[in-house]
């Protein structure tokens, strides 16, 4: 079990660049593989990134390639999401997720509560 809260939502302007922190929980952090979601209103939620628990490697969906950085902190039990170059389509509630021993592709088993992100001029 781990408990998972998001925190660095804000609003922000065009082209500005965020970071997003995860603080997590529990035990065993380090074999956690780690995600980043995001959700606007009506819609599910859409994969952005994923860090694997073993070897740091990384992997991003379409919205995020090129823009978006995952990273980790296993000292800290803290997941960090760096954005940059940000658009008005960026603006979701973001989520962090957890699942132990997983693939970058799976579906995670828990989540945080999320953190709101709103880009406007």
């Amino acid at each position: 079990q781990v408990h998972l809260v998001e925190s660095g939502g804000g609003l922000v302007q065009p082209g500005d660049s965020l970071k997003l922190s995860c603080a997590a929980s529990g035990h065993m952090f380090d074999l956690y593989t780690l995600y980043w979601f995001r959700r606007t209103p009506g819609n599910e939620r859409e994969f952005l990134a994923a860090i694997h628990w073993s070897a740091d490697s990384t992997y991003y969906g379409d919205s995020a390639k090129g823009r978006f950085a995952i990273s980790r902190d296993n000292a800290k039990n803290t997941v960090y999401l760096q954005m940059a170059s940000l658009k008005a389509e960026d603006t979701a509630i973001y989520y962090c997720a957890a699942k132990q021993w997983a693939p970058m592709t799976a579906t995670p088993d828990y989540w945080g509560q999320g953190t709101q992100v709103t880009i406007s001029s």
